[in-house]
């Protein structure tokens, strides 16, 4: 197998523009100022030449690239490429959410709200997350320009420079890079992957909980594994988190893609949680509503947070577009048996996956409780960032490299499988022949 050749970094480096003036050289002696001796030194220092080199500060510099992007863009061009890359459905968003898009674009809403949303979306969603997981009020809701705007902001409410911040991985790559842009420092607890697929060693996570000790992520259920938290987990380390005030963020986004009972939505930090703790639970409309398009989230934070939210809103993105809150609304409001058979569909594609992969010599796939993802192993893909681009370009089969999770995802690959069994056939064929192509003998 050939390897693609790595993304080549280019420095530009600013050149100073002669300053000179047309009666300069009578004028030498006035040279002697500190401005006038750094542009006329041949051989100016590392500091001087730092100075005038246009780079983004170092915490920024240092982000890891989204490998997903990586491969991604690899693929786009590629003819019937099939991209099971990202995390999204074939389908549109359901037409009675556009609708109301339609209808709120046709009653002129085009203008500001305010920071934390329109009064209506807030409302309906405390209705909603009250059905799910208790008492909620308004108040208590925010509206985002996206989940992973969210991240961005709750992460800003309680972590900055110096901070230490622990996270559950695999992880999807923005979460454990967003803290790093505030200067915060991420520590790593690592699922463990085995006969029952990935779980959880609670007693390393809660030694990692150590004083001093600023935040928790945890999104369960999870993207990539599909893992998610149990109940009694989720009850100690709320426990962990209450005695040593750690804030704990709860990536929820994929709590209604949950398979694991006949419940409607995963277990929550919401379920045990009182709104006034340290708990700050994220959501997105665009999973249980297919809105990736659409930038659309949304915070549960104690009242007492939601001032300075505000604040961090306006700074940010000064509020969600109107027009798309009132789809927001319809979603909220009028959703809940697509989300259901959302839910059923997915269920069935994750089982028609996982036999047909079964099926393929080589191949360690189990069915995972949340998410509509398989996160499995692939021989070969001990480099899988290599291997999913060696995928794209000769087989136009796009899937998401393990290691983009952290490097306890490296040897597996994640595939998207929220599209129809005849998209599923396709995929599942190609990788086949790869496999066969490459790896008999």
């Amino acid at each position: 197998m050939s390897e693609s050749e790595g993304a080549v970094i280019s420095e530009l480096g600013a050149l100073a523009n002669a300053h000179a003036s047309a009666h300069a050289s009578t004028h030498a002696s006035a040279h002697a100022s500190a401005h006038a001796s750094a542009h006329a030194s041949a051989q100016p220092s590392a500091h001087a030449e730092g100075e005038r080199t246009p780079n983004a500060r170092d915490a920024v510099r240092a982000l890891r690239p989204s490998q997903i992007r990586e491969v991604a863009n690899a693929g786009f061009g590629v003819p019937d490429v099939l991209p099971f890359w990202f995390g999204e459905s074939d389908q549109v968003t359901p037409l009675f959410i556009r609708d109301a898009a339609n209808r709120a674009l046709a009653d002129g809403a085009t203008f500001y709200t305010h920071n934390l949303g329109i009064a209506p979306l807030r409302e309906a969603l405390a209705g909603y997350v009250g059905k799910l997981h208790g008492a909620t009020r308004p108040a208590e809701i925010a509206v985002t320009s996206a989940g992973v705007n969210a991240l961005m902001l709750a992460t800003q409410l309680v972590a900055g420079a110096g901070d230490r911040v622990v996270a559950v991985t695999p992880l999807w790559p923005n979460l454990v890079e967003i803290p790093k842009i505030l200067g915060a420092t991420v520590e790593t607890v690592a699922l463990t992957y085995g006969t029952n697929g990935w779980t959880l060693d609670l007693d390393r996570l809660l030694a990692a909980l150590t004083p001093g000790t600023r935040m928790l992520m945890i999104n369960s259920p999870n993207n990539p594994t599909g893992w998610v938290m149990t109940r009694e987990h989720q009850q100690a380390v709320l426990d962990r988190c209450r005695q040593l005030g750690i804030w704990l963020v709860a990536d929820e986004v994929y709590e209604r893609l949950y398979y694991g009972d006949d419940a409607a939505v995963a277990p929550s930090f919401l379920d045990l949680a009182t709104r006034d703790e340290r708990v700050i639970a994220v959501n997105s409309f665009s999973k249980a509503w297919l809105m990736t398009g659409w930038r659309l989230g949304w915070i549960v934070a104690p009242e007492r947070l939601m001032e300075d939210l505000g604040k961090l809103v306006e700074y940010n993105t000064s509020c969600a577009p109107s027009f798309v809150q009132m789809a927001g609304i319809a979603a909220v409001k009028d959703g809940e048996q697509f989300t259901q058979a959302l839910v059923a569909n997915l269920r069935a594609s994750r089982d028609y996956l996982v036999t047909a992969l079964q099926r393929i010599p080589g191949i360690d796939v189990r069915a995972p409780a949340g998410s509509m993802y398989l996160f499995f192993k692939l021989p070969g893909a001990n480099r899988s960032l290599e291997l999913c681009k060696a995928l794209v370009r000769e087989s136009a089969l796009g899937l998401a490299p393990g290691s983009a999770f952290g490097p306890e995802g490296e040897g597996f690959v994640r595939w998207c499988y929220a599209c129809d069994t005849a998209r599923l056939d396709a995929g599942v064929a190609r990788l086949r022949a790869f496999m066969e192509a490459h790896l008999a003998g």
